[in-house]
């Protein structure tokens, strides 16, 4: 199979992408448009990846149309686009081949010598965002695949000139298993995406799949057993990290910056790499950074150029991203969805020295809700006000019948409102100077965070 998608990709020249503006197909076309490949797109909604596609002067489609196919000889699709779509559905009837994203990311991944593919259940963006920040800033030119947008590309990837490649592995649905890796990174192994794999041990030989793939090196979380569970008996070379001294990469001389920016010098079977600063908040990121640092280091990065490029990464959109302060009260918004993020997330809120945290909590598909009624209850619980907005249902049905209430109701105080512009406006008249607000979840909360700072700046020119 993968040398027939990899032989239809050769075959073509004109190729059209059905949803080419969003954050999994943008960087790909612009690598296949680096690649000398003819680019034709369509989306239904404007974004700034759409103004970017535009100014590389790829033609840009607004709705789904067959006649937007032209004389494409290739079509590529995400896996949220259904053979009904007018212009997937053409393809076929048409016989032009096809090709699912993740498909597409394989094959690229194997036009690079060196592919470094991040995996785990969380962590993903944050480690491939600061792997990418360190090796662009060390002038290495590497293409960049990435979970979320990073404001030194002002993008979410990009089309360099070497022969390194960067991209996040995603294992849901076992996409991860299309890259063809040459240094692989497992971050973490957890419950997640149950209603795919149905158990832990499923997820873990996923993940051991994903690392038989791996042609030269596996950085892997020495400190998590679910990971090291993953790696046994795989033919490569395996290198660990974490906070333990018996990892290969491990942290010392830890100290705190606020309280919540965490420092700590750079280890490697006892020898001193680099020290490292964070700007980001979280002991959470201390693991990520050393999984990038070893990354970098196993490259060829020099330590000076590691301290120099993490201490300027500021994270990735949607993963501890501060909006600013506005009417005294900080505004945080956030990608965690699952208990063990919350947990995390939260933990590093309460670290800001801000007077009482907020959570705006958007559950984000029902049968994780369903799942873990209980744990988001216990997470939620941190923050000192909860607020929780209807499920996002994203591509499944209400079969369980769950409800934000079946949270609510475990968490003495909380609030459940369904509507952004109604929670935006609960928060604008409720939290005091000095508070913090945190959203929260995996699909559109983001959006209820841009209502709240508009509902904050309001106030603030109000009292004025």
């Amino acid at each position: 199979m993968t040398e027939c998608c990899d032989h239809i990709l050769k075959q073509a020249k004109h190729v059209h992408f059905i949803g080419i503006g969003g954050s999994g197909m943008y960087p790909l076309a612009e690598i296949l448009h680096s690649k000398g490949y003819f680019l034709t797109g369509s989306d239904i909604n404007e974004s700034d990846n759409l103004k970017r596609v535009r100014e590389l002067g790829i033609k840009v489609s607004m709705g789904h149309d067959a006649a937007n196919l032209g004389d494409a000889d290739l079509v590529v699709y995400t896996a949220a686009v259904k053979e009904d779509n007018p212009e997937l559905a053409d393809a076929i009837k048409r016989g032009v081949p096809t090709l699912e994203r993740s498909k597409l990311l394989g094959i690229v991944s194997r036009h690079y010598g060196c592919t470094v593919a991040v995996a785990g259940t969380h962590g993903k963006t944050t480690t491939t965002s600061m792997i990418s920040q360190i090796l662009l800033g060390a002038g290495v030119d590497p293409t960049l695949v990435i979970g979320g947008y990073l404001p030194v590309l002002h993008s979410n990837g990009r089309a360099g000139n070497s022969d390194i490649m960067v991209c996040e592995a995603c294992e849901y649905v076992d996409t991860f298993l299309e890259l063809s890796p040459a240094i692989s990174i497992i971050l973490n192994i957890d419950a997640d995406h149950l209603d795919y794999f149905g158990t832990l041990e499923n997820i873990i030989k996923s993940f051991h799949k994903f690392a038989s793939i791996t042609s030269q090196t596996i950085i892997v979380n020495g400190d998590d057993e679910n990971s090291m569970k993953a790696v046994q008996y795989v033919n490569c070379k395996i290198i660990t990290f974490g906070m333990k001294e018996s990892n290969d990469y491990y942290p010392t001389n830890i100290s705190t910056m606020d309280g919540a920016y965490y420092g700590f010098d750079v280890m490697h079977k006892g020898q001193f790499i680099t020290h490292v600063q964070l700007s980001v908040p979280g002991k959470q990121n201390v693991a990520d950074a050393l999984a990038a640092c070893a990354a970098a280091h196993l490259i060829g990065v020099s330590g000076e150029d590691i301290s120099r490029n993490m201490a300027e990464f500021h994270g990735a959109n949607r993963r501890f991203q501060v909006y600013g302060t506005f009417h005294d009260v900080m505004l945080v918004d956030d990608f965690a969805h699952h208990p063990t993020e919350i947990d995390a997330t939260l933990g590093a809120a309460r670290n800001m020295h801000c007077n009482q945290v907020w959570a705006v909590f958007q559950p984000y598909t029902y049968s994780r809700t369903a799942r873990w009624v209980d744990e988001f209850a216990r997470s939620l619980s941190a923050a000192d006000h909860v607020i929780i907005s209807k499920i996002m249902g994203a591509r499944e049905k209400n079969e369980w019948g769950v409800t934000s209430q079946d949270i609510g109701e475990k968490i003495p105080g909380s609030y459940c409102i369904d509507e952004f512009e109604e929670i935006a406006d609960f928060v604008a008249q409720n939290a005091k100077p000095g508070d913090l607000v945190i959203t929260m979840g995996g699909g559109d909360i983001y959006k209820c965070a841009r209502m709240i700072r508009d509902c904050l700046a309001e106030k603030d020119v109000t009292e004025v």
